[in-house]
């Protein structure tokens, strides 16, 4: 380890002790009660709101695995699937975020999904609750497994040591601060997170372009790969093993392009859906201190995550100019942003720029974890297994589940040669076919029934696992992105199931009423 290295080393120290302060200043706070552990008491104002929604939804795929897709792809992938996100981030709040918002303080003052879920259809036996929790930890458990594989390979790559040590020391540190301050000061941090994020990605694209001799040098250039800056092609690396060939004169082997069709832009703008049941953004919906405030975080988050995302695509592609044969493995390419950043700049700013990825790594791991844990203590401990379990009893299970699924987590992200941007494509599909239908209806269709919620829950979350694992392999039109058809069917489970059994009541249809002009 050289000099240069422990310079970055002590600017991402600093970055990491200032994190801390945050979970020890909201600490007190946090232990006060489970509320304020997990959802902050409602008094999140909207600039935190906003920035921590985007943050922990963006996770270390938007510095790495974006840019990854778009170094080793080109164009089009990584395009569709950052226009799918921002069309539905901009859809998110503007239809979601005030309903949910009053509905979760009408229906029994909500602090978790599965208790939202469960309370709006007023359910005496907890089964919604306990569906949704369970999927819930199924997927934040993959979902904090993509954190842990960032850091690690974060880590592994800037100071050349052994990625699974790495990755156990990135996550024991997640652990540490979620378990200290809980949601407000993962509220607080993510505000400050998303800061570093899209400096980070602002500065690094800016410089990228420079270095590559402008706009038109770098695509002079990249125009000799075949479909590489189309947006209705696909570059195709020559692969051998998995590892993309090099020419004789040093230069990376591409087959014909690929083929982009309307089918394919289609499956990946449907990412865009996933984030009607995204629980790591809802629960923001449901902490701000007041409806009105929400317009101000909508405009916010938008374009946040229309410059954090143009940037991230950019500097993919900006890589692969600079440095054509860096990264020879669909892996190793998401360290693209690392290898950047340490080229372009000196020690001490090298590392505050990839504080950046260690930022989005806590800002979305600690909400993954926190959120997971709320689920089965709120909704299955407390609302199923012991109703009479005390305030402090429902504290002391969140932050032993936290621990939990924190190691199996990690297990997960043993692997070096994990993809991160398939992980979180998985867990992200798993949510958005899962949540986002039954979230829909729930607020905008009174028809619905908590049978139809069931239904839609079970085929949407089982579908993504049947298309993913036996159906998508099969090919041809068959291989698109799991969300959709998930998606879809789960509509229709809950449209169908919900005519075919009984209305809801009197009650429910009254509270749907109220949510639809309640202020709060």
């Amino acid at each position: 380890m050289d000099g240069r290295d422990i310079q970055i080393i002590i600017a991402m120290c600093l970055y990491m002790a200032f994190v801390i302060g945050i979970g020890m200043y909201y600490a007190k706070r946090a232990n006060a009660s489970s509320d304020n552990f997990l959802i902050g008491g409602r008094k999140i104002g909207p600039w935190v709101t906003a920035m921590g929604a985007e943050a922990s939804d963006m996770s270390g795929w938007l510095l790495m695995g974006l840019p990854g897709v778009a170094y080793w792809y080109g164009l089009s992938d990584a395009f569709w699937t950052a226009l799918g996100l921002l069309i539905g981030t901009y859809l998110n709040w503007l239809f979601v975020s005030k309903r949910l918002r009053a509905y979760s303080a009408i229906a029994d003052d909500s602090i978790t999904i599965p208790d939202f879920f469960s309370n709006r259809f007023k359910e005496e036996k907890k089964v919604i609750a306990a569906i949704a929790s369970l999927f819930v930890l199924v997927f934040f458990t993959v979902y904090a497994s993509s954190c842990f594989v960032t850091v690690g390979k974060l880590f592994s790559t800037l100071f050349q040591l052994k990625y699974q040590y790495m990755m156990m020391a990135g996550a024991l540190f997640v652990i540490f601060y979620t378990f200290l301050g809980g949601f407000l000061a993962e509220s607080a941090s993510d505000f400050m997170q998303g800061t570093v994020m899209f400096f980070a990605l602002v500065i690094v694209l800016i410089t990228g372009v420079f270095h590559a001799g402008g706009i038109g040098g770098m695509a002079a250039n990249l125009r000799k790969i075949p479909g590489f800056l189309e947006f209705f092609g696909i570059a195709q690396p020559v692969l051998v093993g998995g590892v993309q060939q090099v020419g004789a004169t040093g230069e990376p082997l591409f087959g014909t392009a690929g083929r982009y069709g309307l089918l394919t832009i289609i499956s990946t703008l449907s990412w865009g859906l996933g984030y009607f049941g995204m629980p790591q953004v809802l629960l923001k919906f449901m902490a701000i201190r007041k409806t009105s405030e929400l317009t101000l975080s909508r405009r916010i988050a938008t374009i946040w995550c229309a410059i954090s995302l143009t940037a991230a695509v950019a500097i993919g592609i900006i890589g692969r100019a600079i440095f054509p044969t860096a990264y020879l493995t669909q892996s190793s390419a998401e360290n693209i942003f690392i290898l950047l950043s340490k080229t372009f700049f000196f020690p001490l700013l090298a590392g505050f720029v990839m504080a950046g990825i260690l930022a989005a790594t806590i800002s979305s791991s600690d909400s993954y974890l926190l959120i997971a844990a709320s689920a089965l203590s709120k909704s299955i401990y407390h609302g199923i297994l012991r109703r009479e379990a005390t305030d402090q009893q429902v504290l002391n299970v969140s932050r032993i589940t936290l621990l939990v699924i924190a190691v199996f987590a990690m297990v997960l992200a043993l692997d070096e040669k994990s993809i991160i941007f398939k992980l979180v494509s998985f867990a992200w599909a798993g949510f958005g076919a899962t949540f986002g239908p039954i979230m829909l209806f729930s607020l905008f269709w009174k028809r619905v029934t908590r049978s139809g919620a069931i239904a839609g829950m079970l085929t949407g979350g089982g579908m993504v696992f049947i298309w993913n694992m036996l159906i998508r392999p099969l090919g041809g039109a068959f291989d698109i992105y799991e969300l959709f058809p998930a998606f879809l069917l789960s509509c229709l489970a809950i449209v169908v199931v919900s005519l075919l059994s009984k209305e809801p009541s009197a009650e429910i249809q009254e509270e749907f009423e109220l949510a639809k002009t309640f202020q709060c």
